[in-house]
């Protein structure tokens, strides 16, 4: 059996169709508030330090509370997690566009909002991840189908159509594409509490907050597969983020192209990405999913390579497309291969323990990309990128195989799949205690055929 996650698929059911709507519609009023804070905030104030808080404003919910989000999800209602939360963005964004209208807007508010817009955005994200697999019935086929259309139309909105909104429709005056990201969240919330409700997780024995956390974090850390799958986005932000921090003074002093250049470098990655996103299942099916996480890590370093190696832009454009491609195929395969296998009352914790390793390392590749740089050249830090991509691939390798992603799948099965079993042997199933630890119990072949309950720790 060639260990995969893609196989012919049932068609998408319905309510995944109005799930794909509102993360669309959500995606492009990201993308018009991604754009439009940071000009807002240039109106105000051309002091560096004062727009770097307005950035930073919207990471800090990731790293400081991102385990402790992914413990509440697990205990509240999924849906009803995320439809309450574009409610809540889509009320809290008319303040700053009120503060526009009347002229009071001010630096500590913007920064006050792009706070608890990410940590809104925490919740919704942490809350989408651990429903999918619930609305698909943890079909690991589906789940690699539907994350592809997913990834791609949030590239698409917000990578494309997203950004020059925001900027034209900040012409139209400072409170326009505020109002515009409020309705894009408000529709949002209306598809969203239309889905159709799914099973709650059985709920374990009570516990603290902090140390459902805990279990969920431990969860990862312990499993080879999981923090294989954790380290390579934690790795490449660092090594992304080090080249993102010189890349436009790259594009303008080594390849000598001005903003509309640099533009179109970004929008070559963003390509490269919907390309990947497309192709991801189709790698997964003639690789292995295993094998092809591995081969779009690599496409990812040697195309960072090539970049610091490009001679001119268009070079440079074709390196950027790759490693997009990579990219994309890559937060496809990664996230569906774990929305497969992680239990449903655990979900929740293990996506937002993997999602802030990802936060807390891109602030560190920011500072290696500016030293470097600042301490050598501007193509060090990309060199250096690469040879992180690449290490961070050879270390993953043997923990992200296809054998153990088989294994894997095998485990997560409600039932044995008697074509995949010897039945001489004897097999090993995998149960989960209510503190997040795994327990390893050896049956006989017939007892494995016997459905096993998952949450709670019981089999």
């Amino acid at each position: 059996m060639t260990p995969n996650l893609t196989k012919e698929v049932a068609k998408l059911p319905t309510g995944f169709g109005r799930l794909w709507t509102a993360q669309t519609v959500s995606s492009l009023g990201d993308g018009v508030t991604h754009a439009a804070l940071p000009l807002l905030a240039l109106t105000l104030t051309r002091d560096p330090m004062a727009l770097a808080v307005v950035t930073a404003a919207g990471t800090l919910p990731w790293l400081l509370f991102g385990v402790l989000g992914g413990a509440l999800v697990d205990r509240w209602d999924r849906r009803r997690t995320m439809w309450v939360t574009d409610t809540a963005r889509a009320a809290l964004l008319a303040i700053p566009a009120a503060a526009a209208a009347l002229d009071v807007l001010s630096v500590p508010l913007l920064a006050a909002v792009a706070f608890l817009l990410a940590l809104g955005g925490l919740f919704f994200d942490t809350a989408a991840t651990a429903y999918l697999p619930d609305l698909l019935g943890r079909d690991p086929a589906q789940l690699e189908r539907a994350n592809a259309r997913l990834r791609g139309a949030q590239t698409a909105a917000s990578g494309f159509a997203g950004p020059p909104a925001g900027s034209a429709l900040l012409a139209l005056g400072r409170s326009v594409p505020l109002l515009a990201d409020a309705v894009s969240f408000a529709l949002s919330a209306l598809l969203v509490r239309s889905l159709p409700a799914v099973p709650r997780p059985a709920a374990s024995a009570r516990e603290s907050l902090l140390r459902q956390a805990r279990a969920g974090a431990s969860y990862v850390f312990q499993d080879r597969l999981l923090l294989g799958l954790a380290l390579r986005p934690a790795v490449g932000n660092v090594a992304f983020l080090a080249v993102e921090t010189v890349l436009a003074l790259f594009a303008h002093e080594r390849l000598g192209i001005g903003a509309f250049g640099f533009g179109l470098l970004l929008t070559a990655e963003a390509t490269g990405g919907l390309l990947g996103a497309g192709i991801a299942s189709f790698l997964g099916r003639r690789l292995g999913t295993g094998t092809a996480l591995t081969c779009t890590a690599t496409i990812e370093g040697l195309a960072i390579l090539g970049l610091a190696s490009a001679p001119n832009p268009y070079v440079a454009g074709l390196a950027l497309a790759v490693c997009g491609a990579g990219m994309g195929a890559t937060m496809v395969l990664g996230p569906s291969l774990r929305q497969a296998i992680v239990p449903a009352h655990l979900m929740g914790r293990v996506a937002s323990t993997s999602r802030m390793l990802a936060m807390c390392a891109a602030p560190l590749g920011a500072f290696l990309g500016g030293w470097l740089a600042t301490t050598y050249d501007l193509r060090t830090p990309l060199y250096a990128a690469a040879g992180l991509l690449l290490t961070m691939t050879a270390v993953t390798a043997t923990m992200t195989s296809n054998r153990r992603v088989e294994t894997a799948l095998r485990s997560a099965r409600p039932q044995a799949d008697p074509a995949d079993q010897d039945p001489a042997e004897q097999i090993a199933v995998q149960a989960t205690s209510a503190d997040g630890r795994r327990l390893q119990v050896t049956t006989p072949p017939a007892a494995a055929q016997a459905p096993t309950q998952r949450a709670g720790g019981m089999l």
